[in-house]
């Protein structure tokens, strides 16, 4: 069985992602075998908050060459931005960062 700390790998810090902290919309990057049950009730486990909605994307790697090297590519992942209710507390890792 898999734990919260499994299921969320990090949070995601942009410009874009901060700007949505006072609606109470946090994003993070996530397995990309879990399903939106599973990113809510980890996020409610480990910052102690609940969540109204999950919004799920798959992120496709982009093509990328050094040189003459042949082309890679960047990995895959799974982001997820939760939406909080309104009576929940914030989160208290994105707070002082906006």
């Amino acid at each position: 069985m898999k734990t919260a700390y499994d299921i969320i790998k990090r949070p995601i810090i942009t410009e874009q992602s901060m700007s949505f902290t006072g609606d109470k919309r946090y994003t993070f990057e996530v397995a990309k075998d879990a399903n939106k049950i599973e990113i809510a009730k980890a996020v409610e486990e480990a910052f102690g908050v609940k969540v109204a909605k999950v919004n799920t994307m798959r992120v496709i790697g982009k093509m990328k060459r050094m040189g003459a090297q042949p082309a890679g590519r960047r990995p895959s992942w799974k982001k997820a931005m939760v939406t909080l209710t309104a009576d929940s507390k914030p989160i208290e890792l994105f707070e002082g960062m906006v």
